[in-house]
């Protein structure tokens, strides 16, 4: 693999103006620009990121850490993160935290290892506290998905209760009058708060779900199967089921379906993502879309003009996101 060293031997210059070339450093002519990188292309020269951050005192890379690899919602966040770190010549570097507090505080250090100063993190389980440590620490950390209100000018996040409350009015609007939920087991705020507005959108009108009708389960598509095999062993009767995620509605329209259902015709399946697969369905599912990677992108600009101190650190800056309900086929009319 070849060195800054090759590179200024075979240029006939010193390691010096090899590094003002990669830098943009001042007072390099013309001729010795186009001659070095043309010695870089024909050596396959690659700079160690590292190394230039050393020297520029700029991060070269932009962070992203996620629960997990497999979900298309946290591919998606992490594709928002990529294209933002591509506008800017930057490198991703990808962490995963596993919803653990224990790998989420190892993921972040082994970007802050890296010399990672810009970086979108996705927490679940570390404690207020020690995220605003980090941040005061880190100066281009932001949360994405979380909101700490002293941090609130870090923190890019979808307003959970409120998805629950528009699920709930819509199915309400459809002239259903027996509801049941599926939610994930993980105790995190995101399926917390969804069921808790959903269950309030339907107390002010006067109705709620029985106990029995609520199924927990992982929030995958086998997961989505499991809870649904649970409410229908319940011999209770429902018309309109609300579901933590597209992954989990998907997987339970494909067990109602094994059981003599029709979605919509007898029970109404409304998910919670709008996640590619959830257009390609049968049906094709209702959801309420979470617009992460539009979010992403927001949450790595605001870390890199952090970083160039390009925004105030006001904790009255809101960038909050409304869910927005997607009208497709899993759901309808309750005649």
């Amino acid at each position: 693999m070849a060195t800054i060293k090759d590179v200024a031997r075979i240029a006939g210059v010193s390691v010096a103006s090899v590094s003002r070339v990669l830098n943009n450093g001042p007072k390099v002519s013309k001729k010795t620009i186009e001659n070095v990188l043309k010695v870089m292309k024909d050596l396959n020269y690659t700079p160690n990121a590292n190394a230039r951050a050393l020297v520029t005192k700029k991060s070269t890379t932009l962070g992203v850490v996620i629960p997990d690899l497999i979900d298309p919602f946290f591919a998606s966040l992490a594709n928002g993160v990529e294209q933002v770190a591509r506008q800017n010549n930057m490198q991703l570097l990808l962490s995963t935290g596993l919803v653990s507090a224990e790998t989420e505080i190892q993921a972040i250090n082994l970007l802050i290892e890296r010399r990672c100063d810009v970086m979108v993190v996705h927490s679940k389980k570390l404690a207020d506290e020690t995220l605003i440590d980090l941040a005061n620490k880190v100066s281009g950390l932001v949360l994405i998905d979380r909101y700490i209100e002293e941090i609130a000018h870090r923190c890019v996040w979808l307003d959970n209760l409120e998805g629950g409350k528009i699920a709930a009015r819509h199915l309400l609007a459809l002239n259903h009058q027996k509801f049941a939920c599926i939610s994930s087991k993980h105790q995190i705020d995101d399926p917390l708060l969804r069921l808790q507005g959903f269950q309030s959108e339907l107390q002010s009108a006067g109705t709620d779900i029985e106990a029995e009708l609520i199924s927990f389960g992982e929030p995958t598509l086998q997961g989505g199967e499991i809870a649904t095999q649970k409410l229908l062993a319940s011999g209770k009767q429902f018309s309109a089921l609300f579901v933590y995620n597209d992954a989990m509605a998907i997987g339970a329209i494909s067990t109602l379906e094994d059981n003599g259902f029709k979605v919509p015709l007898d029970i109404s399946v409304l998910g919670f993502d709008d996640v590619l697969l959830s257009r390609y369905s049968r049906p094709k599912l209702s959801t309420l879309n979470y617009p992460i990677e539009e979010m992403a992108m927001q949450a790595a600009k605001i870390g890199l003009e952090l970083t160039a101190k390009q925004v105030e650190t006001k904790q009255d800056n809101n960038y909050k996101h409304i869910p927005r309900l997607v009208k497709r086929e899993s759901t309808s009319f309750n005649s």
